[in-house]
């Protein structure tokens, strides 16, 4: 079954049923709000695994509580210190990049992939491969490679439910049964914390400035991303292979509320809206009870308590980000490929403080014009693309 798969005949008997969950990347902002979801529901959801990156002692915590049949640290170093953390648990502990992989294979209802940056990709392609449903929280394993993800989602019929609040909206409203009728779609950003910045201003941004998202709650790479509005260009590759579209057809608004998170407008003139207050619990609980709904520890939105909705184009001279992203949309190849993999180490050296704000974009760009374009034919070579565009942002 594919993303385009919206409807699914649910007995009665299976609805009952408990859905067990791998998750990906436990620790993470996307995980922990995944865990809160599957604690509010202990009738419904079990959790067949938990992995993480280095955080051993939360990954340890949420084992503790949740009590999965499995747990990994991907740091292999760690391997002993989980296993004493959860002696006596009977959760079996693993640890290293194969285990990831097997954790992501295990037989489950569906998969949370919430592994931040290109290190999500081959989990996520072993859950797919699985057969199985997939929940995706990770927009650089599309941006990276989406076109031979999206043909692994149609070859293995798995499931693949986006986790991104703009296009679980979108996965809501879409008519999958009639791509025609659809004109345009539009995702929304917030601006960031640097909306009305100049870019004088932005020059001497701080790590700790950025990383203030006055909306969302995300994690320091996710909440930069959003300060350049690299995070709403990578969602528009996402968009790009996840929904049957051309690229002239997506576009993006400046909505500083973030309420509305996505406009379909079909071809009659409507124009369709998916709103909610900004909790990523309300598009994770969707995924993980699609094609049902449940109850989310949300607060519900009261429109009249808003006053108003402000909308505005972006501003691509302060925000090249932006440009960029949709250039390397137009342009396919390894376009893609290079804009993210150059924009997670530029982002990281500017966490580190060893380039400024405006450097992130200029080294995103210096780096797309030094590789040539080339067409992907496995995995294989966009993690090779990957690997040789990191290494060019590190040094420039």
């Amino acid at each position: 079954m594919s993303v385009s798969a919206i409807t699914m005949a649910v007995s009665p008997k299976a609805a009952a049923q408990k859905k067990s969950v791998t998750l990906l990347g436990a620790t993470g902002t996307i995980g922990r709000s995944t865990l809160k979801i599957i604690a509010a529901h202990p009738d419904r959801f079990e959790l067949a695994a938990l992995t993480a990156g280095d955080n051993v002692a939360l990954l340890a915590e949420q084992c503790r509580q949740f009590k999965p049949k499995r747990a990994v640290i991907a740091n292999p170093s760690l391997y002993h210190e989980l296993k004493e953390a959860l002696k006596g648990t009977g959760i079996k502990a693993a640890a290293g990049e194969d285990a990831v992989l097997e954790a992501a294979s295990m037989p489950s209802d569906i998969v949370m992939s919430a592994i931040v940056g290109a290190a999500g990709l081959k989990p996520t392609l072993a859950a797919i491969r699985n057969g199985g449903t997939v929940a995706l929280a990770n927009k650089e394993c599309l941006v990276c490679a989406g076109a031979l993800v999206m043909k692994d989602v149609k070859k293995y019929n798995a499931t693949l439910i986006p986790v991104d609040s703009e296009h679980n909206g979108i996965f809501q409203l879409f008519d999958f049964d009639h791509p025609e009728r659809v004109e345009t779609v539009t995702i929304t950003a917030s601006g960031g914390p640097f909306r009305n910045w100049t870019l004088a201003q932005m020059q001497g941004a701080a790590p700790e400035q950025a990383i203030k998202h006055p909306n969302w709650n995300m994690g320091a790479k996710i909440s930069v991303d959003s300060a350049t509005l690299m995070n709403k260009g990578l969602e528009l590759i996402e968009a790009f292979y996840l929904f049957p579209l051309k690229a002239e057809q997506l576009g993006v608004l400046i909505h500083p509320q973030s309420i509305v998170h996505c406009l379909v407008q079909m071809i009659d003139g409507s124009v369709l809206a998916q709103m909610s207050l900004p909790d990523m619990c309300t598009p994770i609980a969707h995924a993980l009870a699609w094609p049902e709904r449940i109850e989310a520890p949300v607060k519900k939105l009261d429109l009249s308590a808003l006053g108003g909705l402000h909308f505005e184009t972006p501003d691509v001279a302060r925000f090249p980000a932006l440009r960029l992203a949709r250039e390397a949309m137009e342009v396919g190849g390894n376009a893609p490929t290079v804009l993210s993999a150059a924009n997670e180490i530029a982002v990281g050296r500017f966490l580190k403080g060893s380039i400024g704000f405006l450097d992130i974009v200029k080294i995103v760009e210096k780096t797309l014009e030094s590789m040539d374009n080339k067409n992907l034919e496995t995995i294989d070579d966009a993690l090779a693309c990957d690997q040789a565009a990191r290494q060019f942002a590190e040094i420039i």
